[in-house]
């Protein structure tokens, strides 16, 4: 455990202004504070604080981050109030301590929303000053090096897949490399230590029957860079093993088939060297193909500049080659922190707000809840980046697999609201096309265009998904309001009592919410009945009848007028059916379905997204499934179904006659067709045709394929 003064000297040793009288006041009152609180490891508790503060010390960071190191614990788990730490060390100490605390009391609620709820609240700190998160990294770190301490095998899997998912890629995305590594590689042994223990054997295995190959390849490059009259400093740095793994995983490769297990260094002073560096390579050395990155005129998002490339090298062995000046070593190593080493630099990072963390805010903002912001958070985390640029020339870094509805999010979130089209590179192109590396992107918009639910099937972007799925909530809610309202009004009625909206206002309260909007939604979902709400503007009223829990609704007739049986098993007799929208199912599909207060049972196939809005009600869901001895008796003529497909037709004559066409000779009938985009080159038709079933409308989506006029086709979700 390091000592008072040694953390003082530690931190005077780069800087001299520091406030050493805070600094002993802090280090005294933690102690005093946790007093004989002890770790799993049986050390006193006051050992991590302490270790994070010398973590801290160690990136050089300012005193204000280095007592909140020491002091980050002692409100959580101690009697120390926020007032008592303002009171003794300031307001700019007491709001940092509070961004990395914990939430206290959230005694009600799920290990998940606390999780959630924490981790939302850590956002909000960081994005007001990042230096919340460079505690909360170095808090993790200590955590993770005294983990195996931990006795329970379920609590060390947790803490180290949140460590993977969540911390680990904030630590890249502030640039800080070595931290990343290292929290990787503790979590991934955790996880997977098989594979971790396998991949160390072999990455030593081939390191000693390489000889000294390192050595030699090392002293090759010091002389090519001499002869260059390059200045620079070579190093190699051997690959972590996580990052061994992942690279394994995404190229689906052997161990031996990697050719960059080991990278070499090239530090030079000045940028202009780096690409005189450069030069000498390329001009000595073939060149791999693809393998030449340019992180100096184009930053990743994170900050690290550098230049990347992949050369058949000395001994002719394929090898990764990165070329940095001093500076940039220290950043790709340090990333945020790197700056509290120049001082003209502090003042440009503290509160300092970067691209992704703004974003971050944007989605917590469209979230519905903490759980769903956790959510896209981590989706924003794990991507590879394509960088894309407007007409304007502005960079926009994207995640890999992002479409031109990612971009106009990225861009700003009223164009993604409003985009109606997308030209890549001066084309016009489908707005589910996946963008690549340098590509330019101008996005058509209408002030009459809202955003498709559509979109949420292909957008990879957090803050795109978090805008589609406000919207469609928002489209979801004034559709149950509408419903829940007539319900009501029905209810009103049947009971002999005259509807107004001012008898329903008055019981709000009642309900504990905060409108009568709030009441008819809750109604339409089946969240509350229609005699809770009869009940409760006029208490003592008699029972609804029966039909307040079942409308039964006429058995669906086929085009000569006749009634057909509706092929469901599990289903009682007299109850309202109806196939939901969203998913349009069919004999063949897998279907569950779902109990509605008023409504009776909706019919969706098992892996309709709408689905995950009843994971908490199992009592709503009935096992259902098609009667084959029903279907096998009707006639195509007698019964018919509703199949939904999306088609991309060119914008050619006859194109949309030729697609009526296909799908009339497959034995299909189109009922609805609707034109979701269209522009100079192609449109977007949503079609829904009648058909007996899956079978039946994968035949009719084959057929289509087949056309010439069609560029693409495929079985509509919405």
């Amino acid at each position: 455990m390091i000592r008072q003064y040694e953390l003082v000297e530690r931190v005077k040793a780069y800087d001299s202004s520091a406030d050493e009288d805070a600094l002993n006041r802090a280090y005294v009152f933690s102690m005093q504070a946790h007093g004989t609180q002890t770790r799993e490891s049986g050390d006193p508790y006051f050992s991590h604080p302490v270790e994070v503060a010398g973590l801290l010390a160690g990136m050089k960071l300012d005193t204000a981050s280095i007592i909140t190191g020491l002091l980050h614990d002692v409100v959580e788990d101690t009697g120390t109030t926020l007032p008592q730490i303002e009171k003794l060390f300031g307001p700019n100490i007491s709001r940092l301590v509070d961004g990395v605390t914990k939430l206290s009391r959230l005694e009600l609620q799920s290990d998940a929303t606390k999780h959630a709820e924490n981790f939302r609240k850590l956002v909000l700190a960081m994005s007001e000053d990042i230096r919340v998160l460079l505690v909360k990294l170095a808090d993790r770190l200590h955590n993770m090096r005294t983990l195996h301490f931990v006795k329970s095998a379920d609590k060390r899997r947790r803490i180290a897949l949140e460590t993977m998912e969540l911390y680990a890629p904030l630590a890249e995305r502030i640039g800080m490399q070595l931290m990343k590594d290292e929290l990787e590689d503790i979590a991934f042994g955790v996880l997977n230590n098989d594979a971790r223990d396998s991949i160390i054997t072999r990455r030593d295995f081939l390191r000693e029957s390489g000889g000294d190959l390192v050595g030699r390849v090392i002293e090759e490059l010091r002389q090519t860079m001499a002869k260059a009259d390059v200045d620079a400093t070579i190093s190699g740095r051997e690959k972590s093993p996580y990052s061994i793994w992942r690279k394994m995983e995404r190229k689906s490769v052997s161990f031996e088939q990697l050719a960059d297990i080991m990278a070499f260094r090239i530090e030079v002073e000045s940028i202009g060297e780096c690409y005189q560096a450069l030069g000498a390579i390329h001009s000595r050395y073939p060149v791999v193909p693809s393998r030449f990155k340019d992180y100096i005129s184009t930053p990743k998002p994170n900050g690290y500049r550098s230049l990347h490339t992949g050369v058949f090298g000395p001994e002719r062995q394929r090898i990764e080659i990165q070329i940095r000046t001093h500076k940039m070593m220290e950043q790709a190593d340090f990333g945020v922190a790197a700056h509290w080493s120049y001082k003209q630099d502090v003042q440009a990072v503290e509160g300092t707000q970067y691209r992704w963390l703004r974003d971050l805010l944007d989605v917590l903002e469209s979230a519905a809840g903490p759980e769903e912001f956790l959510e896209h958070t981590k989706l924003a985390m794990f991507t590879d980046q394509v960088f894309c640029f407007t007409p304007k020339g502005d960079l926009i870094n994207l995640p890999n697999g992002a479409t031109p509805v990612d971009f106009a999010y990225a861009v700003h979130s009223e164009v993604g609201d409003t985009c109606v089209g997308a030209k890549v590179n001066g084309r016009m192109m489908p707005l589910r096309s996946e963008l690549r590396n340098g590509d330019q992107v101008e996005i058509v918009t209408s002030r009459a265009q809202t955003p498709s639910p559509t979109w949420e099937r292909f957008v990879v972007t957090a803050k795109a998904r978090a805008r589609i799925r406000r919207f469609v909530r928002a489209q979801e809610r004034d559709e149950y309001i509408t419903l829940g309202r007539q319900m009501v009004q029905k209810g009103f009625r049947e009971e002999g009592y005259e509807f107004t909206e001012k008898g329903v206002e008055g019981v709000v309260k009642v309900f504990k919410m905060h409108s009568s909007d709030d009441i008819y939604a809750s109604v339409g979902k089946g969240e509350h009945s229609v005699r809770e709400v009869v009940n409760a503007v006029f208490p003592g009223a008699r029972d609804l009848p029966a039909n307040d829990k079942v409308v039964p609704l006429p058995k669906p007739k086929n085009r000569s007028g006749k009634v057909s049986a509706i092929p469901l098993k599990g289903l009682i007799d007299g109850m309202a059916v109806h196939y939901a929208g969203c998913c349009h199912p069919l004999p063949g599909d897998r279907i569950v379905g779902i109990v509605s207060t008023g409504r009776g049972v909706t019919i969706h196939t098992i892996d309709c997204d709408t689905l995950t809005r009843f994971a908490d009600e199992p009592q709503r869901w009935l096992d259902v499934s098609w009667d084959s001895a029903v279907a096998q008796e009707k006639t195509a003529e007698e019964r018919t179904f509703i199949g939904r497909i999306s088609v991309i037709i060119m914008n050619e004559p006859g194109s949309l006659g030729n697609t009526r066409s296909v799908i009339g000779k497959s034995g299909g009938n189109i009922t609805n067709l609707k034109i979701t985009n269209r522009n100079m080159e192609f449109f977007e038709v949503l079609v829904d045709v009648d058909v007996r079933d899956v079978k039946h409308l994968t035949n009719i989506i084959a057929a289509l394929r087949a056309t010439p006029a069609i560029n693409a086709v495929e079985r509509a979700r919405g």
